[in-house]
């Protein structure tokens, strides 16, 4: 039990192991800390832990606690125990996946929100022409916006929610083949603000932000042209975080620049519309049906 002066203060400490013997795949990142509130490791990666480290603690200290630092966080507890050389070598770590119970729509403000975390609700609808290049001019949404209500006796009920005009998806990717916006980020039209209004549309590194507007049960935006760079590289890649995302846009092949004379029209044979929304779980957006006017593109 080595004795570590600080500032003339002794403080006594001890050393421990800390292994994990059985972990899942989801599983990367861990916290650890003892029970006195001693931050021992932060950003501990997995495959270090399934070998093991070794920590100084101070001696009163009795517990250890990982906190997975993935999406289903959780907190490990364990007791500090005495193990001879020979139990510590003893102990391997191996990878299993159990199947575990868990509750949902428990909140039932909430919507697309599971475990604590915002999920993107992503709704894309296609759109086909029949003979001729069709040049898409803008987009009109009928989707209704609903905001639940807290229901204080705990017993649901489906009229405890109000609908609203100042909530929609605050993100669309419009593409075809070989075309596409880009990420484009939507907030709604600054009222009585022509200063404001000016200001837009934004140009970020990596998205371009536009104006929507509400009127008559519609929300509509038009602000949207090519900004793909190199025809010949994809607009999309496949996402390895999970089976649900079916594709994740390219952004180095997308040019957000501004184009004062050189703004290429969405026009093609057809035109895919991807609405998501990812900044909010109080929302529960109900799409309807959209209409995306376009006129014949004649060459």
């Amino acid at each position: 039990m080595p004795n570590c002066n600080l500032l003339g203060t002794a403080v006594i400490v001890k050393q421990i192991f800390v292994k994990i013997t059985e972990m899942g795949y989801r599983t990367s990142y861990f916290n650890v800390t003892d029970n006195l509130g001693t931050v021992l490791g932060t950003n501990v990666y997995k495959d270090d832990l399934c070998t093991g480290i070794y920590y100084y603690v101070p001696y009163n200290a009795t517990e250890i606690i990982l906190e997975s630092l993935g999406k289903c966080r959780f907190f490990l507890h364990k007791n500090i125990i005495e193990l001879t050389q020979a139990q510590i070598n003893a102990l391997t770590c191996s990878v299993v996946n159990t199947g575990t119970l868990w509750r949902h729509l428990t909140d039932t403000k909430l919507t697309n929100n599971f475990y604590g975390n915002i999920e993107p609700y992503v709704i894309e609808y296609p759109f086909a022409y029949q003979y001729h290049d069709e040049i898409l001019q803008n987009v009109k949404d009928f989707t209704r916006a609903y905001k639940y209500l807290p229901i204080p006796d705990g017993v649901f009920n489906d009229n405890a929610k109000i609908q609203t005009d100042n909530q929609y998806f605050n993100k669309v990717i419009i593409y075809n083949g070989q075309q596409c916006s880009g990420m484009l980020k939507l907030v709604k039209k600054p009222m009585h603000n022509l200063a404001a209004y000016n200001q837009y549309p934004i140009y970020n590194t990596d998205s371009k932000t536009i104006l929507y507007t509400k009127s008559d049960s519609f929300y509509q935006y038009n602000t949207f042209w090519d900004v793909v760079r190199d025809k010949a590289s994809p607009i999309f890649f496949t996402s390895c975080e999970s089976l649900s995302v079916d594709k994740v846009l390219n952004q180095a092949n997308m040019n957000y620049g501004v184009k004062s004379f050189n703004k290429d029209t969405m026009r093609a044979k057809g035109v895919l519309v991807r609405h998501i929304l990812d900044d909010t779980s109080d929302a529960h957006l109900v799409s309807q049906f959209i209409i995306a006017p376009s006129q014949i593109s004649y060459k």
